[in-house]
């Protein structure tokens, strides 16, 4: 089973759009660190997403997983948030086989140390490309209108283009 480490931004955002559910179908199961189930489900309370990922710890597709490497975390907390911080350990620690996560910063830092990514537009791809949602720019817009989620212009339309729509 492939090894994927989530950041909070890409659980909140499939939330927002009703596509969480898209990780499950596409990794079977995802692993967060405690930071990441702190920000969602625990600081998050009451907000969308929060009860999704609860749920899906409860039935076993999210695994909370915590990080040893105490000198790499607090080294990633200098430059990032907690959650993204202990995503990134997590990911160096197991050799994750692929990083969920979105910010700029946290992406330029799992570069770093050569971690395979995608954020949430890169999962909506591949779910465009296998079948598992019918338009890519229904769902970005979607996640654009209803997610709050900011898209470059640029990015918006490669993504539409390499999905031929």
């Amino acid at each position: 089973m492939l090894k994927v480490i989530s950041d909070s931004s890409t659980l909140i955002h499939l939330a927002r759009i009703g596509r969480l559910s898209l990780l499950r179908e596409m990794f079977g199961a995802i692993i967060i660190p405690p930071a990441v189930w702190q920000e969602v489900v625990i600081e998050g309370k009451g907000r969308t997403g929060a009860e999704e990922v609860r749920i899906g710890q409860n039935t076993g597709w999210i695994q909370v997983v915590d990080v040893a490497n105490e000198p790499l975390m607090k080294m990633l907390k200098s430059e990032l948030d907690n959650g993204e911080a202990e995503a990134i350990a997590l990911a160096v620690e197991v050799e994750a086989d692929l990083l969920l996560i979105d910010e700029t910063d946290g992406r330029r830092i799992a570069t770093l140390y050569d971690l395979p990514k995608t954020g949430v537009v890169g999962i909506l791809m591949r779910a465009r490309l296998d079948g598992r949602i019918e338009s890519l720019r229904q769902e970005l817009d979607a996640l654009r209108e209803d997610g709050g989620f900011w898209i470059a212009e640029a990015l918006y339309r490669k993504s539409l283009e390499v999905v031929d729509e």
